[in-house]
């Protein structure tokens, strides 16, 4: 019987039912001083497409200059993908800009970049190409316009690709009055809301400061802002995703303490109309109204949420749904000082209880979530399941340092460090989790002792139960001083893209730049092979052989495996099935109760 198995990083990814191993070596090297991009050997191919300060984009004409043609701004968070359903080989890519900045043609505060890419048939590669947009632009990277359609937007982190490939990009860090703004923009006169789309709502007058900190929808095929949600409520957004009935937004909140948030649209696909909440574990029902017809209350959105008793959480970044199974994930990414950080006590003394994990993890250590020797380093992803809306932790960073200084040599061959940017990619009709890192310090073992910052790019297997850091499968690494991010599937799922934000300048060529870059072939990773049938009185069997991971019997045995002089070093009971990843590549012989014996590969 033929089924359709994956190599992919000398690991078995899928179920028992079927049987996979990865054909090349999985290492990224274990260098933490790379100034370029770091990929393991492998068929995957790499190009990149997009380089902040390099690349030039094409400009509306903003702030009384002409339409022109002008260097891309840089710092890259989110990618959005907008598939082309006229030319299933085409799509369009968003890329946010993070960093804030001046700029008389490109738009005050952060921004944005869209173009379109094909993938070409020949080489299996993406290419960026020409594209003229209605409004007269004609090239190939386009600056999205804010400035000219909502009102200036700031430090574009992360954002929404929805199910259908609408786009919001969410205007992160706080800003708290027009003071702290004058540094990224020009102007600081109040701004008047222009939103026909919201009656109570539209034509009211807002300090400018107040028009930042939104999730904002963008046209990426016209490049330009569509909507400010102010339905959604001011909060110092990091990300979000959109549930597959196109109605429900969850939102997460890149503040400590930050709030779990859900839209839910009265009609699906329309997000100008339906009611907003925030997450509170310990109320019932869980999830609590914020009137989003008050734009006092939209304004003022997180201490409405205290006051609602919401649950706190320490930085929400990237939200992210699983297809396959529905359920919701998002990255708590962690900080030092967590349990002295003021408004974290202030909300939590106010009535706004920490998370049901913080708790438990304080309790494990002997100590509570406002004490100033709570810490929480690491980070973790978090799993919502709306069948129960309980959250839980689906994965925690680490492994957990005691000491601020970890040498080189005592640094663990996999570690998960503040996970930021969050997606998935299916494969092989598989879903597999896509973790970002973020580096909020190097310390404890975030990094090795006196070594640069080095971010990492991983894949986890959906299928695997309680996973923990050993399941993790690195697959990219960043040049150093750089943030991974926005990693995102094409909609064939081939291609893989990715950006690199904030490297250190040192680094040589392109690499001293935010970049996009695409890791392509995952389709190529799929085999046809043949699941071996047997006989009721076969002789003992196993498969597969060579194995990486799972080895699977013919029969439910006890077995013993012994290393090649004869070692026992595995003894497996009334079993179909063995876990071998930890053993040493190499042959063995593999024995069942009844004494038959089995050479075996390990790779």
């Amino acid at each position: 019987m033929k089924k359709f198995t994956i190599t992919l990083f000398a690991l078995v990814l899928l179920s028992t039912a079927t049987f996979a191993q990865f054909s090349f070596d999985p290492s990224v090297p274990a260098n933490y001083e790379p100034t370029t991009v770091v990929l393991p050997p492998s068929p995957l191919k790499y190009q990149i497409l997009f380089v902040g300060g390099v690349d030039q984009v094409k400009t509306t004409a903003t702030y009384g200059n002409a339409a022109g043609t002008y260097p891309a701004k840089q710092w890259h968070d989110f990618i959005g993908i907008t598939p082309d359903p006229a030319n299933p080989s085409e799509f369009w890519v968003s890329v946010n800009h993070e960093m804030q900045q001046k700029d008389d043609h490109i738009g005050d505060g952060g921004g944005m970049t869209a173009f379109k890419v094909r993938r070409d048939a020949n080489t299996d590669t993406l290419v960026v190409i020409n594209q003229t947009l209605n409004d007269g632009r004609t090239g190939k990277f386009f600056n999205v316009d804010f400035a000219n359609t909502v009102g200036e937007t700031g430090m574009n982190c992360a954002g929404i690709t929805g199910p259908d490939g609408r786009i919001w990009t969410a205007e992160e860090w706080g800003v708290a009055n027009n003071a702290a703004a004058i540094s990224f923009l020009r102007d600081t006169a109040n701004f008047t809301i222009n939103a026909p789309e919201f009656p109570t709502l539209n034509g009211k007058s807002i300090k400018k400061y107040q028009n930042l900190n939104w999730m904002v929808e963008i046209d990426p095929k016209q490049a330009k802002a569509v909507r400010k949600q102010y339905n959604w409520g001011r909060q110092q957004f990091e990300g979000g995703a959109i549930d597959n009935d196109n109605k429900t937004v969850y939102l997460g909140e890149d503040a400590t303490p930050g709030f779990f948030t859900k839209f839910v649209a009265d009609v699906a696909g329309d997000f100008t109309k339906g009611k907003t909440y925030v997450y509170a574990h310990t109320k019932s029902p869980k999830w609590v109204e914020i009137d989003n017809t008050d734009l006092t209350k939209m304004l003022s959105f997180s201490a409405n949420a205290i006051a609602a008793g919401a649950t706190v959480f320490n930085r929400l970044e990237w939200v992210a749904v699983d297809r396959l199974s529905g359920k919701v994930y998002m990255t708590e990414t962690g900080r030092d000082g967590l349990g002295n950080t003021s408004a974290w006590k202030n909300a939590i003394a106010a009535g706004a209880p920490a998370a049901q994990h913080h708790t438990e993890r304080a309790t494990a250590l002997g100590t509570t979530p406002v004490s100033a020797n709570y810490f929480d380093y690491y980070g973790r992803v978090l799993e919502y399941d709306p069948a129960t809306e309980n959250v839980t932790v689906h994965i925690e960073g680490g492994p957990d340092f005691t000491t601020a200084n970890v040498p080189a040599a005592q640094y663990p061959s996999k570690h998960l460090s503040n996970p930021d940017g969050l997606n998935f990619i299916t494969i092989g009709g598989k879903s597999f989790m896509i973790i970002n890192e973020d580096m909020n310090g190097n310390t404890y073992g975030r990094m090795p002792d006196s070594k640069p910052i080095i971010c990492e790019l991983w894949l986890l297997d959906m299928a695997i139960q309680n996973p923990t850091v050993n399941d993790l499968i690195r697959i990219s690494a960043s040049p150093a001083g750089a943030e991974v991010t926005g990693a995102i599937a094409s909609p064939d799922n081939k291609s893989m893209l990715i950006n690199i934000q904030h490297p250190a300048t040192t680094n040589p060529g392109v690499y001293a730049n935010s970049l996009t870059y695409a890791i392509t072939g995952w389709d190529n990773l799929l085999t046809a092979t043949n699941e071996p049938t047997f006989g009721d009185n076969a002789p003992f069997k196993v498969w597969p052989n060579p194995v990486a991971r799972e080895l699977n019997f013919n029969e439910v045995t006890d077995a013993a495996i012994f290393d090649i002089n004869g070692k026992l070093v595995r003894v497996f009971r009334n079993t179909q099935t063995a876990d071998v990843s930890d053993l040493t590549p190499g042959t063995y012989i593999v024995k069942n109760q009844k004494g038959d014996v089995v050479k075996l590969i390990v790779q």
